[in-house]
């Protein structure tokens, strides 16, 4: 019984002695003008609803210049006396685990044909490049949301990001215009922007789709053609 109490003892030392939450090794970020919640949880492939949780942002607009983001789960208190007894604890489910929205029906973004495959260069990888010709049309693949429109994405050239559901966001890079802005309610099909110039300066599009944060291969999703 003896021994019992001195390894409880010795063990409530430990923690007391190792401060009041575990350390947690992982990213952050410094918020720059022009960032939005939604371009910097691209940037990283996080769903921006979990940043917004982890960080007590609520519905994610309260962000400025200068604000010192986590990118990662919220940390555990260990103040508690480990015993014989002692239960695991339980990690909390982020948003992204916890949504599973069902994918919207995609339509093609542009006119052409695929010529560089999800995960493969030139480009980012992330997505499909689509070829066409410059300045041809461009349009919502699915129903959603204008969250960015803009040029602050480094490889994506001007980007737009369309937020379908909880789940799902679809992106369309390398345009010559941008035809909406954010916040802007789009139908599929609806026209959003033109054709620029891709990598090797020829006309592309780079089309994403991601579902909570994560790129994943558009051509599961668009209609066979």
């Amino acid at each position: 019984m003896k021994s019992y109490l001195l390894i409880v003892l010795f063990c409530v030392f430990l923690l007391n002695s190792c401060g009041s939450q575990y350390s947690y090794k992982g990213q952050t970020h410094i918020v720059r003008k022009g960032e939005t919640l939604f371009s910097i949880g691209w940037r990283y492939g996080k769903n921006t609803k979990d940043i917004a949780q982890w960080n007590g942002l609520g519905d994610g607009s309260l962000i400025y210049p200068g604000q010192v983001l986590r990118l990662y789960g919220s940390v555990v208190n260990n103040r508690r006396i480990i015993s014989a007894t002692s239960k695991p604890i339980r990690k909390s489910k982020s948003s992204s685990s916890v949504s599973s929205q069902p994918a919207p029906k995609w339509l093609w973004p542009t006119k052409g044909y695929i010529n560089v495959d999800f995960g493969e260069q030139p480009g980012t990888g992330t997505g499909v490049l689509i070829n066409g010709k410059a300045g041809q049309a461009i349009y919502a693949s699915a129903s959603g949301r204008v969250v960015y429109a803009g040029s602050g994405l480094i490889g994506y050239g001007k980007l737009i990001i369309l937020e379908h559901n909880d789940t799902y966001l679809s992106a369309y890079g390398y345009s010559a215009s941008l035809l909406v802005k954010e916040g802007d309610q789009m139908k599929e099909g609806q026209k959003i922007a033109t054709m620029g110039e891709g990598p090797e300066r020829k006309p592309r599009l780079h089309f994403e789709i991601r579902r909570n944060g994560k790129p994943i291969n558009p051509q599961q999703y668009l209609p066979v053609r």
